[in-house]
């Protein structure tokens, strides 16, 4: 017998769990095949050795269906990940670097062949054949879905705490894991500036944990002085990742590095620390 609370917990899955892909929504479309059906650990049944770079991204599930109109095509899939975070990073990772992002959902592109967008914690992606410019019916297809689709269309907020003096917009990213190719920084998010990066590891269980990373850090770097940054900081001139300044804001771990000689990390980990809420 169910008891109320796995009732509740199905209910609440039905609610959020976005409609599954339709041909039909748009005229003149209908569907070739079976819906596609997909978990982590069948994914690479379908998408082969492109699979992991989706089960980094804290994948969860998809649903899929090819359309057709005539000798047209689309493939049309809707991934389901962990958090909005995830479906974000996913996009960023999965875009056009020369394209243009617009507000779909959090953010998508629409290019000739080819349409994707995140929104809350799914992310949408549409293929079109032949090579032609299919821009207008992808963009129908993603009015669509982008309404659809319940939920979150904010960025996530992490990305506000990056100071902007010296900020490439355009180089925020997640990072899925090993930040500054550290396994023991799991996942986080890392934007470029004018000179050096910075860097947000996403939150530990508890203050307590941070803290040991923060010292597991330390002690992986060498060499360590304290600083002045957040609640507890180092700094650093390490050979590969040149000046830096490590700090801990409650339960994350933040800082600068691949600064210069003449770079002092200190005051902009203290900028950074601030912005952390």
């Amino acid at each position: 017998m169910k008891t109320l609370a796995s009732l509740m917990v199905a209910a609440a899955w039905v609610w959020a769990a976005p409609p599954p892909p339709d041909c039909k929504a748009v005229p003149g479309w209908t569907q070739q095949g079976p819906v596609r059906s997909f978990e982590a650990d069948n994914l690479f049944e379908y998408m082969d050795g492109n699979a992991e770079g989706y089960l980094t991204y804290s994948f969860q599930r998809m649903q899929g269906v090819t359309c057709v109109k005539g000798e047209d095509q689309i493939v049309f899939d809707i991934s389901e990940m962990e958090s909005p975070e995830f479906a974000w990073g996913i996009f960023v990772s999965n875009r056009n670097p020369n394209q243009p992002i617009e507000k779909i959902g959090m953010a998508g592109q629409i290019m000739e062949r080819r349409a994707i967008f995140a929104k809350d914690k799914y992310f949408v992606e549409m293929a079109a054949n032949p090579a032609k410019d299919h821009r207008p019916v992808l963009k129908q297809f993603v009015a669509l879905w982008e309404k659809r689709i319940e939920g979150n269309t904010s960025l996530p907020p992490v990305l506000g705490w990056f100071p902007e003096d010296g900020l490439d917009q355009d180089s925020m990213r997640l990072v899925p894991e090993s930040v500054l190719g550290f396994r023991m920084l799991r996942r986080g998010f890392l934007a470029q500036y004018a000179k050096g990066k910075a860097f947000i590891v996403m939150p530990e269980a508890s203050t307590q944990a941070a803290s040991a990373l923060l010292k597991k850090l330390a002690d992986r770097i060498g060499g360590t002085q304290p600083a002045q940054a957040g609640e507890e900081a180092w700094q650093a001139n390490d050979k590969y990742l040149g000046r830096m300044c490590v700090f801990r804001q409650g339960k994350y771990l933040a800082g600068y590095a691949n600064l210069p000689a003449d770079a002092d990390p200190v005051p902009l980990a203290q900028k950074l620390a601030a912005k952390i809420q």
